[in-house]
C-alpha cells in the first residue's frame, strides 16, 4: 500500500486517527449487562456472571490492560477448592471481584450461620434509615440493665456502673462493629425498628439468601436450649445455666440450628452484598465511605482473612463466633473487602459452620484463602 505524507491522503489518515480515538474513553469500560446464570464446574465450584460495575471512587483498571476483570485467574479457582477440600467440617468461601465480572465459591449457596456477622445488615439498615431522613447519626440511645444482652458486650460494665449510659447511632455503630458488642448491636436493632425492620432492608436490597435472626438474646439462648431471661445478662449467669441443661437438650438444639439457621446466609449472597456494597449501589455516598471506615476499624479477628494478605494490601471486615458443643462451633467466620496495592479489590468470605479443628487451623485455612486471591491478583 502508498502511503502519502502530504495532502489530502495524510488529512483522511489524522481524521480517521482523531475520530478512532474519541471513540474511547478513559474512564473505565463498562460490559454490556447480562443474565447472571450460575456455572457448576466439576469440582463443585459455582462462578456466578454479575452485571456491569458502577463508578467508585477508586477507578477500575482498563479491560485492555487487566485480564483478570471479566474471569478468575487461571488457578485460583482450583486453589479454592484446593483449601476447601482440605478443611473438615461444613465450609462455605466466596471470592467476588468488585471492580470486575466474575464470582467463584464453594457450597456457595447454602446457608451458614452468621453469629455476628450479621451485625453487618443491622448497620446497613440503621444507614439506610439516616439516608432516608428516618435517624440521624447524633440521635441518642439511652441504654439500660434492662437492655444488656449476654457473651461480649464491654459496653455492659458502663451500664452497670453508671446505671444507665446515652449513646449516639454513630458511637454505637462503632461499638457494634469494631468491637462486636452485642448489647451496642441490639440497641440500635432496638433503635431502628427491631428485626423486622432489618428483613425489610435486606428485601428491599434483594440480597438474596441472608436471613437475619431475632437479635442476639433470643438467638443465643434457642441455640443453647434455653428460654431467655433478662438475669442471664448477668456476669456468667447464662453459661451456668447452659452448663446446667442436659446433654440431650444442648444437643437438639444445636442440631436444630446447624440444621436451618435461624440467622444463616450463603457466602455467595454476602460476598455480591459487599461488592454492591464497595460499588455505592446500597447506601449513599457518605454512608458507604463512613461504613467501609468503620469496618477497616474492625478489632476482632486479625488473625483470620487478614493476616494472609502481603503487606501493601488493605482489609476491612467483619468477624463471626458461634457457641460451642462438644469441641464443635456453629460458625467461624471472617467477610471483608481486600484491596490490592493497584486499587482492584475483592469480596472475601470463609464461613465455617461446623468447625471442630483446632482455633490455628481454622485461622490457617483463611489465611490460606486470601493469601490465594492476593498470589493470584493480576494475572
Amino acid at each position: 500500500m502508498k502511503v502519502q505524507w502530504s495532502g489530502k491522503p495524510l488529512l483522511a489518515v489524522v481524521t480517521s486517527a482523531v475520530v478512532l480515538a474519541g471513540c474511547v474513553s478513559s474512564a473505565a469500560i463498562v460490559p454490556t449487562p447480562r443474565e447472571a446464570q450460575p456455572v457448576r464446574n466439576p469440582a463443585g465450584a459455582v462462578s456466578v456472571p454479575i452485571g456491569p460495575p458502577v463508578r467508585s471512587a477508586t477507578p477500575a483498571p482498563q479491560l485492555s490492560a487487566d485480564p483478570g476483570f471479566r474471569r478468575a485467574p487461571a488457578g485460583l479457582s482450583d486453589r479454592i477448592a484446593q483449601i476447601w477440600k482440605a478443611f473438615p467440617g461444613k465450609t462455605g468461601i466466596a471470592v467476588q471481584r468488585i471492580d470486575g465480572e466474575w464470582a467463584i465459591a464453594q457450597r456457595g449457596g447454602e446457608l451458614f450461620p452468621q453469629q455476628s456477622v450479621s451485625k453487618l445488615w443491622v448497620t446497613l439498615a440503621v444507614l439506610d434509615a439516616v439516608d432516608q431522613g428516618r435517624l440521624t447519626l447524633d440521635q441518642r440511645v439511652r441504654i439500660g440493665p434492662e437492655d444488656l444482652t449476654l457473651f461480649h458486650q464491654p459496653l455492659a460494665a458502663r451500664v452497670r456502673s453508671e446505671g444507665s449510659v446515652t449513646m449516639s447511632v454513630r458511637d454505637l455503630i462503632e461499638t457494634a462493629i469494631t468491637h462486636s458488642d452485642n448489647t451496642a448491636n441490639d440497641s440500635l436493632l432496638r433503635t431502628v425498628g427491631g428485626p423486622d425492620a432489618v428483613r425489610r432492608f435486606i428485601a428491599k436490597k434483594d440480597l438474596g439468601a441472608i436471613r437475619f435472626g431475632p437479635g442476639e438474646r433470643l438467638l443465643q439462648s434457642g441455640i443453647a436450649g434455653l428460654k431467655w431471661q433478662q438475669a442471664y445478662s448477668v456476669g456468667r449467669a447464662f453459661q451456668t445455666a447452659r452448663a446446667a441443661l442436659p446433654d440431650a437438650t444442648r444437643k437438639a438444639a444445636m442440631d436444630a440450628y446447624r440444621s436451618d439457621p435461624m440467622d444463616g446466609a450463603s457466602p455467595a449472597a454476602i460476598a455480591a452484598a459487599l461488592t454492591r456494597l464497595a460499588r455505592g449501589t446500597l447506601l449513599s455516598p457518605d454512608s458507604t465511605q463512613y461504613l467501609l471506615g468503620v469496618m477497616s476499624r474492625t478489632k476482632s479477628g486479625p488473625q483470620r482473612l487478614k493476616a494472609g494478605l502481603p503487606a501493601g494490601w488493605s482489609f476491612l471486615h467483619k468477624t463471626g463466633t458461634g457457641q460451642d458443643f462438644r469441641g464443635m462451633t456453629a460458625g467461624y467466620n471472617d467477610i471483608g473487602i481486600a484491596t490490592a496495592p493497584d486499587g482492584t479489590r475483592y469480596a472475601i468470605v470463609v464461613m465455617m459452620g461446623e468447625a471442630s479443628s483446632p482455633i490455628p487451623a481454622r485461622m490457617a485455612t483463611m489465611q490460606s484463602v486470601s493469601r490465594a486471591v492476593a498470589e493470584f491478583h493480576g494475572r
